[in-house]
């Protein structure tokens, strides 16, 4: 009897082992449960817009305060920022990268020179909002990119933003405007040394107005390997109806 009680109890530890590491390992294709969901079902698309009523109202002041600027609205940190891969890069797009900024404004070669973040004011900010802020403003601070935050309440004139962001970046760096104003330099000496531009000549002294002699141009040989004696063509004869 002792013997059937131990081989029960034997079955009974072996089936319950079974049956635990049965739940710790899952099939091989099984899928997991938002994996059975279609995309465009589970989650039907809608348009919608990209910015708030204060955001445009923002993006409207950059606009006109900013002319020959880049301005790109809603970009995602990752997109304008790099980060060393030796540690999990989508650790760190689920806590920064995927965030997104308001505005950034770039120069004419798309480097961002300054971002601005169009914010409620500090009694409407959550603490799980200030921190996913305070995140952002301090990976802004560590690679140099200026960051303005503006209240969306009160957000500032035009001359304001102007007079806060552009003394120090310019919309087009010093190499390439050096670059272009050698370039445009050449091209208005080379326009003013054309004699046959009327509008380029000094017509207030009459004396010292250059006179251009036109030569005639040189005979050509195209046709000279042609035979231009006269032939002897054949009488005309009338046609009789």
């Amino acid at each position: 009897m002792d013997i059937y009680w131990i081989f029960g109890i034997a079955v009974a530890a072996a089936v319950l082992i079974y049956w635990l590491l049965r739940r710790r390992t899952p099939a091989p294709d099984a899928e997991a449960p938002g994996d059975r969901i279609d995309t465009l079902i589970g989650w039907p698309p809608e348009a919608t817009r990209i910015l708030r009523t204060s955001e445009r109202l923002a993006y409207s002041t950059l606009k006109l305060a900013l002319p020959g600027y880049m301005i790109l609205a809603q970009v995602p940190i990752s997109r304008f920022i790099n980060v060393p891969k030796r540690y999990s890069y989508a650790e760190w797009m689920r806590r920064l990268g995927s965030q997104c900024v308001d505005f950034v404004i770039c120069d004419v070669t798309s480097q961002v020179v300054a971002v601005v973040d169009v914010r409620p004011p500090d009694a409407q900010v959550s603490d799980r909002l200030r921190r996913r802020l305070d995140r952002v403003t301090r990976a802004l601070k560590a690679v140099n990119i200026p960051l303005h935050v503006w209240n969306e309440e009160s957000l500032p004139s035009v001359e304001a933003a102007r007079a806060s962001i552009v003394p120090s970046v310019p919309a087009m760096p010093t190499e390439i405007a050096s670059r272009k104003a050698s370039a445009e330099a050449a091209a208005g000496l080379a326009h003013a040394r054309n004699a046959f531009a009327d509008t380029d000549r000094d017509l207030i002294n009459e004396d010292m107005v250059e006179v251009i002699e036109l030569g005639e141009p040189r005979s050509s040989t195209w046709f000279d390997e042609l035979d231009s004696e006269s032939s002897n063509l054949p009488p005309p004869t009338r046609r009789t109806r």
